[in-house]
């Protein structure tokens, strides 16, 4: 796969040239930043879009620049989802079930980050339950309406840690703002590649990106303080906090999401894991300031989060 683009690619070169009309891709968490340029992107290229926010007032402010950007029949309309509330997440994908019509890309885009110590109305730490119950209940449950791919969030914060399957809930582990991130972000990997392996025989493949870091409401937990221990701890590692601390533009950060769901072959990023719109290699040194950890695409790793998840959410998906 030619090395067309690259870190400072935007959403708008990625897709030049690419018509999505008649497309129709869900893209989870559209009241701001990522959520919102990817959704802007894809209908100003002719896609509708079905996009969810818990906060649909905040929704509809913040997707006008969707709708002033459409395209032919592209589009965008809203539908409640509360990511932190399996209640409200089943009601959601009750709703798209009903509706019925299929989906030829789902973008898992929403989530929280270094959020302090707290639980999900269903008892489940926050971040995980947020970024990884929330995303496996929905998707699992509308999976027969999507075609193409699933596109997963991750982030860089993987490299944090795996998910420790024996205490998800952090009831015996000491609680880290970025461990319980990391563990998230690794999750929503995870997942990826074994719904990948579940669903590839019938032609849907998903994968996961890292967007890079940008200033979005997603670091709205992030204090000075926290910043200062998470700058200690990567100096301590070896790792050069100049570059940690270099962000990206949001046009930028979405590029790689649209690259992987509408561009690279889908053979190419099935199960596979995404960075700066190019597939990241497999980096396990302490220091590495790119690519992805091993334990993020273990595919053993992957099946077990999946059967503790269906233990957790009180639901087996086939």
């Amino acid at each position: 796969m030619a090395d067309k683009f690259d870190a400072t690619s935007t959403t708008d070169e990625v897709l030049a040239g690419v018509d999505l009309s008649g497309k129709r891709v869900l893209v989870t968490g559209v009241s701001a930043g990522l959520g919102v340029e990817t959704a802007r992107v894809l209908a100003a290229h002719g896609a509708w879009v079905v996009g969810t926010a818990r906060d649909l007032a905040k929704a509809e402010r913040a997707v006008q620049v969707v709708r002033d950007q459409a395209t032919g029949s592209g589009g965008i309309e809203l539908v409640e989802c509360d990511l932190a509330s399996l209640e409200n997440t089943r009601a959601c994908a009750d709703k798209l079930n009903a509706i019925g019509l299929p989906f030829d890309v789902a973008i898992a885009n929403a989530g929280v980050m270094a959020t302090p110590f707290s639980l999900t109305k269903d008892g489940f730490e926050t971040q995980f339950g947020t970024n990884h119950l929330g995303h496996f209940v929905l998707i699992n449950r509308i999976a027969p309406l999507i075609r193409d791919r699933l596109v997963t969030l991750s982030s860089s914060g993987h490299r944090g840690g795996n998910v420790d399957l024996d205490d998800p809930n952090f009831e015996r582990t000491t609680y880290t703002e970025f461990g319980a991130y990391g563990r998230s972000k690794t999750a929503n990997a995870l997942f990826a590649v074994e719904l990948d392996r579940r669903h590839k025989d019938r032609g849907l493949r998903a994968t996961t990106v890292h967007p890079g870091g940008i200033q979005t409401e997603l670091g709205r937990h992030m204090t000075a303080e926290l910043v200062e221990k998470i700058t200690a701890m990567a100096r301590s590692a070896g790792q050069n906090t100049t570059k940690m601390m270099s962000s990206k533009t949001v046009e930028q950060g979405a590029a790689t999401t649209v690259w992987a769901g509408f561009v690279a072959p889908a053979d190419a990023v099935g199960a596979k894991f995404c960075e700066d719109c190019h597939v990241a290699e497999v980096q396990d040194e302490p220091g590495a300031r790119s690519g992805v950890r091993s334990y993020a695409l273990d595919p053993d790793n992957a099946r077990a989060l999946w059967t503790k998840s269906e233990e957790m959410v009180g639901e087996s998906f086939s």
